[in-house]
């Protein structure tokens, strides 16, 4: 099943059950403060939303996606040949990578499985996808462990889990970035930006608002969702 992204810029074909990728690949590969020239990679790319929402921005960015189901990986890279696109995935573990992709990232960015316990989906497809099997926190570091220093390692997560992650994350280099699904209603993703050896202090950011009180998108993400714009994190301050 195909379906499409940024207002048809992107078009990725999805697995007809199991996980599919939607608002939150298209928010994490907003937040990423990537630059022309820079290489960037994403740990578990499934078919490759998020790789290709963030080349769709950022055409001379090298991207590789690394993917452990080899199906996903061809079709994320069938994804991005039929988007015109230069980004590589590969069907490899993110927790033992190859030598070739053990360098450091000037990118990291990864949507980790966000159910750490519960009731598991019986598609076991998409309970790969989403439960963590209590590994949430290796997902943090390893991304870090890939991010050169002085780069940026971006994840986005449930709300309820942000003191796990940032039991692990450094004390300072840090913004969080709140996702409101309403205004006056609980967050229910975050996104974590970490600059590598920053030693600016934590930023609690703003957020984003994504829906008016009728439901539909707040002009703020309309702009991502549909024009491909960035999300304001004010990582320079990082």
């Amino acid at each position: 099943m195909s379906d499409t992204f940024l207002d048809g810029k992107v078009r990725v074909t999805q697995p007809d059950s199991g996980f599919r990728a939607g608002l939150d690949a298209v928010m994490l590969a907003a937040a990423v403060p990537a630059r022309a020239g820079e290489r960037a990679l994403e740990l578990g790319s499934g078919a490759g939303t998020a790789s290709l929402c963030l080349q769709a921005r950022v055409r001379e960015l090298a991207v590789t996606g690394v993917e452990i189901d080899p199906w996903l990986a061809a079709m994320a890279n069938d994804n991005a040949a039929a988007n015109g696109m230069s980004a590589c995935f590969f069907a490899v573990d993110a927790f033992d990578l190859p030598p070739e992709l053990k360098s450091d990232f000037d990118q990291v960015f990864c949507n980790p499985p966000f159910h750490g316990e519960g009731a598991v989906s019986p598609d076991p497809d998409r309970a790969a996808a989403l439960m963590d099997g209590g590994m949430l926190t290796d997902w943090l570091k390893v991304g870090l462990q890939r991010t050169v220093s002085g780069g940026f390692f971006t994840a986005i997560l449930r709300a309820d889990r942000l003191a796990e992650a940032m039991a692990v994350l450094p004390e300072r280099g840090v913004l969080v970035f709140p996702l409101w699904p309403r205004t006056g209603v609980p967050a229910k993703r975050v996104i974590l930006q970490v600059r590598k050896g920053s030693r600016a202090p934590l930023i609690l950011s703003a957020g984003l608002v994504l829906h008016r009180e009728d439901g539909s998108f707040t002009s703020e993400s309309d702009a991502v969702l549909r024009c491909g714009e960035a999300l304001a994190l004010d990582s320079a301050r990082l």
